[in-house]
C-alpha cells in the first residue's frame, strides 16, 4: 500500500512526464503555450482527364499539409487511380508535396488522388515573460537564409535596410522591437485586396496592400534587423512568423497578424490548414526559388491538353 504523501509524490512526476511527453509530442519548446483546439477535415488531390487523345508521361505535385506544432494532421482515407503512383517530399523543411506519376491514359480515361486528411489545429498563446527573448546570433543554414531576401521580400533594398533601425529605435527588448515592426506596419501600410501580388518595396511605396504584402513587408524590416522571419501560408490568407531565443539559448517560432482588425502579436488562433512555412522554395519542376509551392502538372506528350482540377477543400458533415 501506498502512502499518501508517496501518492502526491508519484502523481506530480507523473503528471509532469504527461506535460513533457504532450510537448514532445506537439514539437513544441517550454516557452511555447497552447491554448484551445479544433480539429476538422480537409480533403486533397486532383483529377485529370485526356479528353481528346491520349495523354504520356503525366506529372502532378501539390502541397498537402504536415505536422507542425500547432498542427497535427492524420490520414483518414485515400482514394488512388490504379493508374496513378503516389509519393511525398518535403521541400526545404517548409512544405509538403504530393507527387503523381501517371504513364499514360487513353483518350476519355480520368485518374486521380483524393487523400482526407483530419487536422488539429491548436490555439497558440504568447508567453508570460517576454523580457528575456534575445535577437540569434548563432544560426544555422535554415535560419541564415531566413535573414536573405525572398520573392518579393527585397529585405536588402537600400530603402528597407534605411528605415529599419529607425522602427525599433528605443525599444529595450527584442520582444518589443519585433512588436514595433508590427505596429508600424499595421500603422503605415492600409489593407487593401489585390489580385496580383507586388513587392514589398511596392507596398512601402504605395502605402497599401493585402495579407501577402503587410506580411512581406514585415518579414523585410525583421530581416534587415537581423530578426530571422518568414512566411506562413493557410488557404486563403498569409501572416508571417519570426524568430527569437530565450536566456536559455532555445530559439522560438511565435506568429502575428500582419492584416486584420485585432493586434495578435506572438499569439493566433487560425483554424484553418499550414499548407507552407517559408518564402524562398527550390523545387525540382522550377528554375527559379519559389515564393509559394504552387501547384503543377504536366504531360511529356498529349495530343490535346488535358483536362485538371486541383482539389483543396474542407470536408462538409
Amino acid at each position: 500500500m501506498i502512502k499518501s504523501h508517496y501518492r502526491g509524490r508519484l502523481y506530480l512526476l507523473l503528471l509532469g512526464i504527461g506535460i513533457l511527453l504532450v510537448a514532445n509530442a506537439y514539437g513544441a519548446e517550454p516557452r511555447i503555450r497552447f491554448g484551445k483546439e479544433v480539429t476538422k477535415q480537409y480533403r486533397f488531390g486532383f483529377k485529370v482527364e485526356a479528353p481528346a487523345g491520349a495523354v504520356t508521361g503525366i506529372v502532378a505535385t501539390m502541397a498537402v499539409p504536415m505536422d507542425w506544432p500547432e498542427q497535427t494532421v492524420k490520414v483518414i482515407s485515400e482514394d488512388v487511380t490504379p493508374k496513378c503512383r503516389v509519393t511525398y517530399r518535403v521541400i526545404d523543411n517548409g512544405v509538403k508535396q504530393m507527387v503523381v506519376n501517371i504513364p499514360r491514359l487513353a483518350k476519355g480515361e480520368e485518374a486521380g488522388v483524393e487523400v482526407v486528411y483530419e487536422i488539429t489545429k491548436r490555439e497558440i498563446l504568447a508567453p508570460d515573460l517576454t523580457a528575456d527573448f534575445v535577437i540569434p546570433t548563432k544560426l544555422n543554414k535554415d535560419l541564415q537564409k531566413l535573414l536573405q531576401p525572398s520573392p518579393f521580400i527585397e529585405s536588402n533594398d537600400a530603402q528597407i535596410k534605411q528605415l529599419a533601425p529607425t522602427i525599433i529605435e528605443g525599444q529595450a527588448t527584442a520582444w518589443d522591437q519585433t512588436g514595433a515592426i508590427l505596429d508600424w506596419v499595421r500603422a503605415n501600410v492600409q489593407y487593401k485586396f489585390a489580385v496580383d501580388i507586388k513587392p514589398a518595396i511596392a507596398a512601402l511605396k504605395d502605402k497599401e496592400g493585402d495579407c501577402e504584402e503587410l506580411s512581406s513587408l514585415f518579414i523585410a524590416f525583421c530581416r534587415a534587423n537581423k530578426i530571422p522571419a518568414r512566411a506562413v501560408w493557410v488557404p486563403g490568407h498569409t501572416y508571417p512568423e519570426y524568430y527569437l531565443e530565450d536566456a536559455a539559448g532555445n530559439g522560438h517560432w511565435f506568429p502575428c497578424q500582419a492584416a486584420g482588425a485585432a493586434r495578435e502579436f506572438g499569439t493566433i488562433f487560425e483554424d484553418r490548414p499550414i499548407l507552407q512555412k517559408g518564402d524562398n522554395f527550390k523545387v525540382p519542376e522550377e528554375k527559379l526559388p519559389q515564393r509559394y509551392v504552387k501547384q503543377f502538372l504536366k504531360a511529356a506528350n498529349a495530343q490535346a491538353d488535358p483536362i485538371v482540377k486541383f482539389i483543396g477543400e474542407r470536408v462538409k458533415k
